[in-house]
């Protein structure tokens, strides 16, 4: 029986990369066959990135099942009273509206939160994050101005260090809803800690900064 004839992966590149260039060389010389060489580099190059991306996550997805098959063997108490390192989230003062284009109207909630450890100090702990902004004198169904929620992986890039001190710098449009800047508003925080799925909800009074 004849056996098939396999060809290595690179001599089939080179092979289709030849035939392409040897078309486009007759069909408008050789400017249009290095445009299209640099466009199968190009193509060439974005797979592999796309591949080592692949392969990136799912080796922490990997890692994730190992932690949830650990974490799920432990009892309830001990998940929430020896792995939670958080002891509260709090709201900081700068938190407020902001006119970030300088036409009079504020439009940017910038809300601005701290997770504290059982030491008392700031940390960066990874967490789930809903915000919500009330306007509490107004009727019910019209109070709550808007809601929004920072999953784990774009909170981490929310890491904010200035002299004011370290913190979790949320910001959220709120140019479509109907803000009295003159008027308290109520700011709602609730984080979830990743790792233990604990709930810590804080909130805050914001008062209109002076302009």
């Amino acid at each position: 029986m004849r056996m098939a004839t396999i060809i290595p992966s690179t001599v089939l590149k080179t092979w289709l990369i030849a035939s392409v260039l040897a078309v486009a060389a007759g069909c408008g010389g050789t400017d249009k066959g290095v445009v299209l060489q640099n466009e199968i580099q190009g193509l060439t190059d974005e797979k592999a990135q796309l591949q080592k991306e692949m392969d990136q996550t799912k080796a922490e997805n990997e890692q994730l099942k190992k932690q949830n098959k650990v974490l799920s063997g432990l009892p309830d108490e001990v998940k929430s009273e020896n792995l939670s390192n958080i002891q509260e989230v709090q709201i900081t003062k700068l938190t407020n509206l902001d006119d970030k284009d300088k036409d009079g109207k504020k439009e940017l909630l910038i809300v601005y939160i701290r997770p504290i450890d059982k030491e008392g100090d700031v940390t960066k702990a990874p967490g789930q994050v809903d915000v919500e902004l009330w306007d509490l004198e107004k009727e019910p169904g019209q109070a709550r101005l808007g809601k929004w929620r920072i999953e784990p992986k774009e909170l981490k890039k929310l890491w904010f260090s200035t002299v004011m001190g370290t913190n979790y710098r949320l910001t959220f449009d709120v140019g479509d809803k109907a803000i009295d800047p003159t008027e308290p508003l109520t700011v709602k925080v609730a984080f979830t800690e990743y790792i233990t799925g604990k709930v810590f909800k804080e909130q805050t009074v914001i008062k209109p900064l002076p302009e």
